[in-house]
């Protein structure tokens, strides 16, 4: 089997590919042109995997790809996926979550619809949450540019699905993390900040809304369910959650607990950091996952936070000693 990874060198990327590797699939990962090549997360598999250049933005360029490489399978997992940022950079948000979801889907209408495709919807698509849990058949009211763009790709992803006959699967995945979580999201904001306070490093760390509620669960667990999608007869959409919700603050009260700390002696609330339209409760039900794919997650909360807590220490401590 072969398969194509758009965004392979993000955390749910490279999280794919070891998994896809594993299965014995040929990896090829799309990759941009760039003059710094932000790799660290794959560098354990470099080797193993094929790296294309190709992007989002330039139809002709996907096209091609997937001619000349013949995927079986191609996970859509590039995005601009920061939502803060989706606030600044609205636009070229929408160009990358929303017209860049169709470009792949027009590659595979016009090369071969027999390709399998995966697109990465998101829990955000919720925003101001309609009823708790949300479900497949939640209505979606996003609350950011970002929300806003994973909603036209989910919807995107059905009508070809729908029109074209194409195996084209939506998972809306509640959030994920692991130590491959980028520095300016919250979680690895939190454990890093945790870790150098710890080791004396800083001595505040500065959060935005910490009553904001999320169904956090480990991203390699989640990136097993995106396999699982496509190995069904038919596409359908999925919610993958954990079905428990916890806190920002719960998050920063157990990463600081877990160096021994009193997060109420460090962490302070600054305003800069609050979004303009909040999400206040995420909560999903993974009863269709469970069912239709016999997908679980297996690291608890507890266990994710103390994982990249672990992970930030060494790092920072390695990082020292060199």
């Amino acid at each position: 089997m072969r398969a194509l990874i758009t965004g392979i060198t993000g955390q749910d990327g490279s999280y794919l590919a070891e998994l896809l590797l594993e299965k014995g699939y040929e990896v090829f990962g799309m990759v941009r042109r760039s003059s710094t090549e932000p790799f660290d997360r794959i560098n354990n598999i470099r080797d193993k995997v094929t790296l294309v250049q190709a992007d989002l933005l330039d139809q002709l360029s996907i096209i091609n790809i997937v001619e000349e490489h013949k995927p079986d399978e191609i996970y859509n997992l590039a995005a601009q996926s920061f939502v803060p940022t989706s606030w600044n950079q609205p636009v070229l948000t929408a160009e990358f979550n929303a017209l860049g979801v169709t470009k792949v889907l027009e590659a595979i209408r016009l090369v071969n619809k027999k390709i399998r495709f995966y697109q990465a919807s998101s829990s955000e698509m919720f925003g101001k949450v309609q009823e708790v849990p949300q479900t497949e058949n939640t209505p979606f009211y996003p609350r950011s540019p970002y929300g806003v763009t994973k909603v036209y790709g989910h919807w995107i992803t059905v009508n070809y699905r729908e029109s074209y006959d194409i195996h084209a699967t939506s998972g809306i995945l509640f959030n994920h993390e692991s130590p491959r979580r980028g520095l300016e999201f919250v979680t690895r904001k939190i454990t890093d900040g945790a870790s150098k306070i710890k080791l004396g490093f800083a001595d505040k760390l500065a959060l935005g809304n910490l009553d904001a509620k999320r169904d956090w669960g480990f991203a390699g667990d989640y990136v097993r369910s995106m396999w699982m999608m496509l190995q069904q007869d038919t596409s359908d959409s999925y919610v993958v959650a954990t079905g428990e919700t916890h806190s920002v603050e719960e998050f920063v009260q157990a990463s600081f607990a877990h160096l021994d700390l009193d997060y109420k002696d460090y962490v302070i609330t600054d305003p800069r950091f609050v979004r303009p339209a909040e999400v206040d409760l995420l909560l999903g039900d993974p009863t269709k996952a469970r069912e239709k794919l016999g997908w679980e997650p297996q690291v608890t909360f507890k266990q994710l936070v103390s994982m990249m807590v672990d992970a930030d220490m060494a790092r920072l401590i390695d990082k020292t000693a060199g």
